[in-house]
């Protein structure tokens, strides 16, 4: 009897994908731990390897198909002593396929006829029966990470197909070419507004943030911290190394992993019925990408030096933005990260990661007056709040813990011994 091959969960999260491309196609052998497709979750792309050995007899969801369900039959492998006559007697239903959103997000009546927002007239493209645009499933992701409208792109593949190199085309004309969004004014001079498509990982980031501020009882903690000896320090080891490797951030992963360290019991997380104390340091470290807000983890960050923090995060960052990090790369974590220095800001409060106790939210380090031995100088001030769920972690021990960071990055020896 065939074998089913089942819409995996990629994530804790994850109840639907999308299948962006088979790398099998039907009559080809299979072995186990071949790749078998692509899936889009609700955090990344990624590979499907096979558990069964046989030859793919059928492919029931096709390439480019958006929410699967988890579970759903995707496509059959025949094992060994079958043939597609084995296929004859297994009922194969057509999946039931959620009504696909437009790109373009419709207003409802009345409308003044929409302005789309482009300064070429639209080319020519190919588009199905049912409506749809025809592209790749790659030319469909990077579109969607892009924000182009593939409704406004001309294809140059098999029929007018669309393919990744056209929309890498489409972007160089800047303006030109419409996002996927249109700016649209209603009767009764409404504002005009853009509306633009939202990724599965935006979707996903928004619920649970959402469920985060409406049930975990948020309480802030902010210290300035003198961090003058902190760039000294970035600059001797960058120095050293004879590249600029190391970053404020992997400096402030390592204190945050080494003031978890001197303060276990802020190193938690709520389990209604206890309390984890977690005995590793992984730091999850919020890193913006096309597709939404990520946090891949730095495991173990007490035990790692500076350098191996700042090589690992460069790597993960790097897949993170690419969308090609695997589960247990951020997955978990125990204390989150969000630093916003590097774009100005000053000050600000971060969203709790459940079930994290605690997310670190740090400003940008400018130059201040400050007392130092009774005389007034220059120095650098980072400001650095602490957003604390109150269930786990109580007043006292979130100061203790910001104590024993300021503590580091005044003081960074600690952080290279």
């Amino acid at each position: 009897m065939p074998v089913k091959i089942l819409m995996p969960a990629l994530s804790p999260t994850m109840s639907e994908g999308n299948l962006v491309k088979w790398h099998k196609k039907e009559g080809d052998v299979i072995k186990a731990g071949q790749v078998l497709a692509e899936i889009e979750t609700d955090k990344a792309t990624m590979e499907v390897e096979a558990v069964d050995e046989g030859i793919l007899g059928k492919i029931v969801v096709p390439d480019g198909t958006d929410n699967v369900q988890v579970n759903e039959l995707i496509g059959l492998i025949l094992e060994e002593g079958e043939d597609k006559s084995a296929l004859k007697d297994f009922k194969v239903e057509a999946p039931v396929k959620k009504e696909e959103k437009p790109a373009v997000v419709e207003v409802a009546e009345p409308v003044v006829a929409p302005v789309v927002m482009a300064a070429a007239p639209a080319p020519q493209t190919k588009v199905s029966s049912g409506g749809r645009v025809v592209a790749s499933p790659l030319a469909k992701r990077v579109a969607e990470q892009s924000g182009v409208n593939l409704s406004l792109v001309q294809g140059s593949g098999p029929n007018g197909r669309i393919i990744k190199a056209d929309v890498e085309q489409a972007l160089t004309r800047g303006p030109s070419v419409a996002r996927a969004y249109v700016s649209t004014r209603t009767e009764g001079d409404m504002p005009s507004f853009d509306a633009v498509k939202v990724t599965n990982v935006k979707k996903i980031t928004a619920k649970r943030l959402t469920e985060a501020k409406q049930q975990v009882p948020h309480f802030y903690l902010t210290i300035e911290c003198e961090v003058s000896k902190i760039l000294e320090l970035r600059q001797d080891i960058n120095d050293t190394l004879g590249e600029k490797l190391v970053s404020v951030n992997d400096l402030v992963i390592r204190a945050c992993a080494l003031a978890l360290r001197k303060v276990p019991e802020a190193n938690a997380s709520w389990a209604e019925d206890h309390i984890r104390l977690y005995h590793a340091s992984d730091i999850s470290v919020a890193v913006a990408t096309p597709n939404g807000l990520i946090t891949p983890i730095i495991r173990d960050a007490d035990q790692k030096s500076v350098v191996e923090i700042a090589r690992e995060g460069r790597e993960l960052f790097t897949k993170a933005r690419e969308g090609k990090l695997k589960p247990h790369e951020f997955q978990g974590g125990t204390f989150s990260l969000s630093n916003l220095g590097m774009f100005g800001v000053q000050h600000f409060g971060a969203i709790i990661n459940p079930p994290q106790g605690c997310i670190l939210a740090v400003g940008a380090a400018e130059q201040r007056p400050i007392v130092r031995d009774g005389q007034i100088t220059i120095g650098n001030v980072m400001n650095c709040t602490l957003s604390v769920d109150h269930r786990v972690v109580d007043g006292a021990i979130g100061a203790h813990f910001l104590a024993a960071f300021k503590e580091l990055v005044s003081k960074p020896v600690a952080l290279v011994m």
